[in-house]
């Protein structure tokens, strides 16, 4: 019986060593996938095989445990129990005369250093008390990590841009009210407070050194009450009145300013203006009138026929309509580009937050940048320099502070799009997919490109589906990632011919394609351009497993020594 058993594990190892690959043999062993690959961040397998009949012990037990073995280290996977029919033990049953079959899954958290590694089973057999020493027995090799190329840097961060305006404009206006079917001026209106602070801010425009008059400006009014014709004469007169007496304080301030005219003879705008504003009540229906009505004279009618509001409209609408508008525009003008640039040196306190975000964007030099969001962000606490500052790290590979700043910025607008597109492309960055696949929920209307960050995020979990439709038409080297794991050579090879910047990934990643269609001067030529713009592929490529069929080739390795 012990005899048996034995036989049955030297089957079983004879099965695992001629592995070729076929369905055909019952007893053979079979690893899927073959190379071992990484999803997400797992390596999974499924193993299945045939205990052959009359090999399994009957008292025998046999425990499986996969064994991924990489760089002198070793990983684990959960053990399987098979027994034989008078086994004692808790396991899997394998009859005697029939043998039994085998199936085994395996799961690893994946690390970088997997890339080169071997899957084992290791054994721990016994009969009765008697325990048989088996060697580990390999049964595939690992890890395709072609997903990692996928990577969460390839997409462009969002800017939260800021407010800042070189010249702001201020309005300023005032009324001057007329009694029915007049346009004479009345002292009352003249030295109303309205009128003096209109009056105070022309003057301060005109003195002030950052201040200019853009546009000053006298309409005149009419109530849409009367004929077109008086109307229109009121409103001319009212206008000219109110001018003459702006022209006369200009005058007295020495002021020079052009003063603009224009006028409304029925001011239906701002009778329905005011009637939207006013409590009256079937104020709804004066409305009802004015949208079913054009002409002017038919909607002066249907208004005057509601005899139970009329009254009021004549005593609380119209009477604020005739009038004349003064209208002051006036520029204030913000510091030069030199005078933000000197005080962000040396009194970033003098600074508003936009003066000082703006700063930001008069150099190129990166230390100055972050030293300036920094001081922004210590200042006024703004999310915007928060981010800046994530963006800076981010492009510096700095993930940790990245992700940092972007906390930071969260917590001042959790719900701003730009912030967690940021936010969710560092997290993928730092293999956090679950909290990336929370930020990317968040991002919608960024002005980051939110389907290609999702594409790359779909690739790193697994879900190729859903990459290929989340990149569309994109030609980038992540697109082109997901096309190689989907099996579309011919898709991946016309994407990375179109990126716009191809860089040393694009070139890594045609090499990965000439060594799936086993075309060895693509993956020679691709290498040696690869590792000449970045000598870090160098160690990549010579323990990835894409390239296993070539790792003896002496042209490959020239490359990756």
């Amino acid at each position: 019986m012990k005899k048996g058993l034995f036989l049955s594990l030297i089957a079983a190892a004879v099965m695992l060593a001629s592995c070729n690959n076929t369905l055909q043999n019952p007893e053979q062993i079979n690893v899927n996938p073959s190379p071992l690959t990484k999803v997400g961040n797992k390596v999974n397998a499924e193993i299945t095989g045939t205990f052959p009949a009359k090999k399994f012990a009957k008292k025998g037990v046999l425990v499986v445990t996969p064994v991924l073995k990489y760089e002198g280290k070793e990983a684990l996977g959960e053990p399987v129990t098979y027994v034989g029919e008078k086994a004692k033990e808790n396991g899997t049953t394998v009859n005697y005369a029939n043998g039994g079959k085998y199936t085994q899954s395996c799961s690893f958290n994946y690390v970088p250093e997997m890339k080169k590694s071997e899957l084992y089973l290791r054994f721990k057999a016994t009969v009765g008390k008697k325990e048989i020493e088996i060697p580990d027995l390999k049964i595939a090799d690992g890890v395709v990590a072609t997903s990692e190329l996928a990577s969460a840097k390839d997409n462009k961060t969002a800017t939260t841009p800021d407010k800042f305006q070189r010249v702001i404009q201020e309005l300023t206006e005032a009324d001057i009210k007329f009694l029915i079917q007049s346009a004479n001026l009345r002292s009352s209106e003249t030295k109303s407070d309205a009128v003096k602070a209109l009056q105070a801010a022309i003057k301060d425009a005109n003195d002030a050194e950052r201040k200019e008059i853009n546009k000053l400006e006298v309409a005149g009014y009419a109530s849409p009450d009367g004929g077109m014709d008086l109307n229109e004469k009121l409103a001319k007169n009212r206008q000219k009145v109110a001018a003459d007496f702006l022209k006369k304080g200009l005058k007295k301030d020495k002021v020079k300013a052009n003063v603009e005219s224009n006028i409304t003879a029925e001011d239906w705008e701002g009778f329905q203006k005011a009637m939207e504003q006013s409590n009256m009540q079937d104020k709804d229906l004066v409305l009802r009138v004015l949208s079913m009505y054009s002409d002017p004279e038919e909607r002066e009618a249907q208004i005057k026929n509601l005899s139970s509001v009329y009254g009021t409209i004549a005593n609380e609408i119209l009477p604020a309509l005739r009038r004349s508008r003064l209208i002051l525009t006036t520029d204030l003008i913000g510091k030069s580009d030199a005078e933000i640039r000197d005080l962000a040196k040396k009194d970033p306190a003098q600074l508003s937050v936009e003066e000082l975000l703006y700063a930001v964007t008069l150099t190129n030099d990166k230390a100055e940048k972050m030293e300036l969001l920094s001081k922004a962000a210590n200042i006024y606490n703004d999310y915007r320099a928060w981010n800046g500052l994530g963006q800076l790290y981010f492009e510096d590979g700095n993930i940790a502070e990245a992700r940092r700043c972007y906390g930071h910025a969260l917590s001042i607008e959790p719900n701003n799009p730009d912030v967690n597109y940021n936010a969710g492309l560092a997290a993928m960055a730092d293999g956090d997919l679950k909290k990336a696949e929370e930020y990317l929920g968040k991002a919608a209307g960024t002005k980051g490109n939110l389907d290609a960050a999702l594409g790359t995020l779909y690739t790193q979990k697994g879900e190729y589906a859903a990459a290929k439709k989340a990149y569309g038409s994109k030609a980038t080297n992540n697109a082109a990632v997901q096309q190689i794991l989907n099996e579309d050579y011919a898709g991946a090879s016309k994407t990375l011919a179109a990126v716009k910047e191809p860089n040393a990934t694009t070139a890594y990643l045609k090499a990965v394609v000439g060594a799936r269609t086993n075309d060895k001067a693509a993956v020679i030529g691709n290498l040696k351009e690869a590792v000449a713009k970045d000598s870090n592929l160098k160690a990549r490529a010579a323990k990835d497993i894409e390239f296993a069929k070539f790792a003896e080739d002496a042209e490959f390795q020239a490359i990756v020594k």
